[in-house]
Protein backbone atom coordinates (compact mmCIF):
# COMPACT_ATOMS: atom_id res chain seq x y z
CA UNK A 1 0.00 0.00 0.00
CA UNK A 2 2.80 2.84 0.88
CA UNK A 3 4.30 1.93 -2.93
CA UNK A 4 1.22 2.96 -4.40
CA UNK A 5 0.84 5.87 -2.19
CA UNK A 6 4.27 6.76 -3.35
CA UNK A 7 4.06 6.53 -6.76
CA UNK A 8 0.46 8.65 -6.09
CA UNK A 9 2.24 11.65 -4.27
CA UNK A 10 5.30 11.59 -6.83
CA UNK A 11 2.90 13.19 -9.43
CA UNK A 12 1.41 15.76 -7.26
CA UNK A 13 5.03 17.63 -5.83
CA UNK A 14 8.40 15.86 -6.38
CA UNK A 15 7.57 14.49 -10.25
CA UNK A 16 5.01 16.82 -10.68
CA UNK A 17 4.67 16.48 -15.17
CA UNK A 18 4.50 20.65 -15.05
CA UNK A 19 6.68 21.91 -11.89
CA UNK A 20 9.27 19.59 -12.04
CA UNK A 21 9.80 17.33 -15.21
CA UNK A 22 8.49 20.38 -16.98
CA UNK A 23 6.91 18.35 -20.13
CA UNK A 24 3.31 19.50 -21.96
CA UNK A 25 3.81 23.13 -20.82
CA UNK A 26 1.98 24.62 -24.43
CA UNK A 27 -1.16 23.49 -24.11
CA UNK A 28 -0.81 23.93 -20.62
CA UNK A 29 -0.17 27.37 -20.90
CA UNK A 30 -2.68 28.22 -23.70
CA UNK A 31 -5.22 26.72 -22.14
CA UNK A 32 -5.00 28.78 -18.71
CA UNK A 33 -6.69 31.63 -19.18
CA UNK A 34 -9.63 30.54 -17.66
CA UNK A 35 -10.46 28.00 -14.71
CA UNK A 36 -13.23 26.11 -16.67
CA UNK A 37 -10.33 25.10 -19.28
CA UNK A 38 -7.82 24.40 -16.52
CA UNK A 39 -10.49 21.77 -15.08
CA UNK A 40 -11.38 20.82 -18.46
CA UNK A 41 -7.90 20.39 -19.33
CA UNK A 42 -7.23 18.23 -16.45
CA UNK A 43 -9.91 16.24 -16.41
CA UNK A 44 -9.44 15.33 -20.10
CA UNK A 45 -5.90 14.52 -19.81
CA UNK A 46 -6.26 12.80 -16.59
CA UNK A 47 -8.79 10.15 -18.15
CA UNK A 48 -6.35 9.60 -21.25
CA UNK A 49 -3.43 9.00 -19.34
CA UNK A 50 -5.50 6.59 -16.80
CA UNK A 51 -7.30 4.47 -19.50
CA UNK A 52 -4.18 4.61 -21.78
CA UNK A 53 -1.75 3.16 -18.64
CA UNK A 54 -4.26 1.00 -17.63
CA UNK A 55 -4.57 -0.88 -20.84
CA UNK A 56 -0.90 -0.99 -22.03
CA UNK A 57 0.01 -2.35 -18.29
CA UNK A 58 -2.60 -4.97 -19.25
CA UNK A 59 -1.46 -6.21 -22.37
CA UNK A 60 2.32 -4.71 -21.85
CA UNK A 61 3.79 -8.34 -21.98
CA UNK A 62 1.80 -9.03 -25.00
CA UNK A 63 3.24 -6.22 -27.45
CA UNK A 64 5.99 -6.70 -29.53
CA UNK A 65 8.99 -3.65 -28.63
CA UNK A 66 9.68 -3.25 -32.40
CA UNK A 67 6.30 -1.83 -32.75
CA UNK A 68 5.24 -0.67 -29.44
CA UNK A 69 5.45 2.86 -30.46
CA UNK A 70 2.51 3.02 -32.91
CA UNK A 71 0.32 0.82 -30.74
CA UNK A 72 0.90 3.20 -27.60
CA UNK A 73 -0.19 5.91 -30.39
CA UNK A 74 -3.25 4.08 -31.26
CA UNK A 75 -4.63 3.58 -27.77
CA UNK A 76 -3.87 6.93 -26.95
CA UNK A 77 -5.83 8.25 -29.81
CA UNK A 78 -8.26 5.98 -29.53
CA UNK A 79 -9.08 7.64 -25.53
CA UNK A 80 -8.10 10.92 -26.88
CA UNK A 81 -11.05 10.75 -29.43
CA UNK A 82 -13.33 9.43 -26.67
CA UNK A 83 -12.91 12.36 -24.86
CA UNK A 84 -13.07 14.75 -27.67
CA UNK A 85 -16.65 13.21 -28.38
CA UNK A 86 -18.18 13.53 -25.50
CA UNK A 87 -17.18 16.84 -24.81
CA UNK A 88 -18.46 18.34 -28.11
CA UNK A 89 -21.58 16.25 -27.04
CA UNK A 90 -21.72 17.41 -23.51
CA UNK A 91 -19.79 20.60 -23.11
CA UNK A 92 -19.74 22.02 -26.53
CA UNK A 93 -18.76 25.78 -25.46
CA UNK A 94 -16.14 24.37 -23.52
CA UNK A 95 -14.91 22.28 -26.48
CA UNK A 96 -15.01 25.81 -28.22
CA UNK A 97 -13.03 27.49 -25.88
CA UNK A 98 -9.88 24.88 -25.93
CA UNK A 99 -10.14 24.46 -29.85
CA UNK A 100 -7.14 22.10 -30.60
CA UNK A 101 -5.87 21.24 -27.76
CA UNK A 102 -7.96 18.38 -26.70
CA UNK A 103 -7.27 16.73 -30.00
CA UNK A 104 -3.64 17.29 -29.33
CA UNK A 105 -3.68 15.22 -25.94
CA UNK A 106 -2.74 12.80 -28.39
CA UNK A 107 0.94 13.98 -28.90
CA UNK A 108 1.54 15.33 -25.04
CA UNK A 109 4.72 14.57 -24.31
CA UNK A 110 3.18 13.72 -20.75
CA UNK A 111 1.18 10.89 -21.62
CA UNK A 112 3.84 9.36 -24.21
CA UNK A 113 6.46 9.24 -22.06
CA UNK A 114 4.37 8.10 -19.00
CA UNK A 115 3.61 4.86 -21.05
CA UNK A 116 6.78 4.33 -22.03
CA UNK A 117 8.46 4.91 -19.16
CA UNK A 118 6.23 3.57 -16.82
CA UNK A 119 3.07 1.58 -17.80
CA UNK A 120 4.81 -0.72 -20.15
CA UNK A 121 7.10 -1.90 -17.25
CA UNK A 122 4.76 -2.22 -14.43
CA UNK A 123 1.98 -3.79 -12.99
CA UNK A 124 -1.73 -2.73 -13.53
CA UNK A 125 -2.17 -1.39 -10.15
CA UNK A 126 1.36 0.68 -9.97
CA UNK A 127 0.31 1.86 -13.70
CA UNK A 128 -3.20 3.20 -12.46
CA UNK A 129 -1.46 5.00 -8.84
CA UNK A 130 1.15 6.63 -11.08
CA UNK A 131 -1.41 7.89 -14.00
CA UNK A 132 -4.11 9.32 -10.72
CA UNK A 133 -0.90 10.52 -9.17
CA UNK A 134 -0.02 12.76 -12.58
CA UNK A 135 -2.70 13.47 -13.90
CA UNK A 136 -4.07 15.18 -10.90
CA UNK A 137 -0.83 17.02 -10.34
CA UNK A 138 -1.34 18.07 -14.03
CA UNK A 139 -4.96 19.21 -13.05
CA UNK A 140 -4.06 21.17 -9.65
CA UNK A 141 -1.04 23.35 -11.39
CA UNK A 142 -3.35 23.99 -14.87
CA UNK A 143 -6.08 24.99 -12.21
CA UNK A 144 -4.18 27.08 -9.88
CA UNK A 145 -2.73 28.96 -12.76
CA UNK A 146 -6.04 29.71 -14.47
CA UNK A 147 -7.02 31.02 -11.19
CA UNK A 148 -4.52 33.39 -10.98
CA UNK A 149 -4.94 34.53 -14.67
CA UNK A 150 -8.47 34.64 -14.76
CA UNK A 151 -9.32 36.17 -11.33
CA UNK A 152 -6.32 38.93 -12.27
CA UNK A 153 -6.60 39.24 -15.96
CA UNK A 154 -10.56 39.26 -16.50
CA UNK A 155 -11.96 39.84 -12.75
CA UNK A 156 -13.57 36.76 -13.09
CA UNK A 157 -13.45 33.08 -11.67
CA UNK A 158 -15.91 30.62 -13.77
CA UNK A 159 -17.63 33.49 -15.07
CA UNK A 160 -18.79 34.93 -11.87
CA UNK A 161 -17.38 38.91 -11.39
CA UNK A 162 -15.15 39.42 -8.24
CA UNK A 163 -13.06 42.33 -9.64
CA UNK A 164 -14.68 45.32 -11.50
CA UNK A 165 -13.13 45.59 -14.97
CA UNK A 166 -11.43 48.88 -14.68
CA UNK A 167 -8.92 46.73 -11.80
CA UNK A 168 -7.98 43.85 -13.72
CA UNK A 169 -4.57 43.58 -14.57
CA UNK A 170 -4.48 42.83 -19.04
CA UNK A 171 -0.73 41.33 -18.46
CA UNK A 172 -2.00 38.08 -16.71
CA UNK A 173 -4.96 37.36 -19.62
CA UNK A 174 -1.99 36.97 -22.44
CA UNK A 175 0.59 35.01 -22.83
CA UNK A 176 3.51 36.57 -21.11
CA UNK A 177 1.51 36.29 -18.00
CA UNK A 178 1.26 32.84 -18.33
CA UNK A 179 4.80 32.62 -18.24
CA UNK A 180 4.69 34.58 -15.31
CA UNK A 181 2.31 32.67 -13.74
CA UNK A 182 4.21 29.70 -14.34
CA UNK A 183 7.43 30.95 -12.85
CA UNK A 184 5.74 31.52 -9.62
CA UNK A 185 4.56 28.09 -9.62
CA UNK A 186 8.04 26.45 -10.08
CA UNK A 187 9.27 28.58 -7.53
CA UNK A 188 7.28 27.26 -4.89
CA UNK A 189 7.20 23.58 -5.88
CA UNK A 190 10.57 24.23 -5.64
CA UNK A 191 10.05 25.79 -2.00
CA UNK A 192 8.23 22.95 -1.26
CA UNK A 193 10.05 19.93 -2.10
CA UNK A 194 12.93 21.19 -0.37
CA UNK A 195 11.09 21.62 3.07
CA UNK A 196 9.78 18.16 2.33
CA UNK A 197 13.34 16.65 1.75
CA UNK A 198 14.37 18.73 4.77
CA UNK A 199 11.86 17.44 6.90
CA UNK A 200 12.80 13.65 5.40
CA UNK A 201 16.21 14.36 6.37
CA UNK A 202 15.71 15.93 10.08
CA UNK A 203 13.23 12.73 10.90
Amino acid sequence: MKKYLTLFTNGLVKENPLLALMIGLCSSLAVTTSVANGIGMGAAMTFVLLMSEILISLFRKLIPGSIRIPIFIIIIATFTTIVDLLMKAYTPDLSRSMGVFIPLIVVNCIIMGRVESFASKNSVGEAVADALGMGLGYTWVLVGISLVRELLGAGTILGHRLIAEAYTIGFFAKSPGGFFVFALFISLNLALSRLIARKGEAK
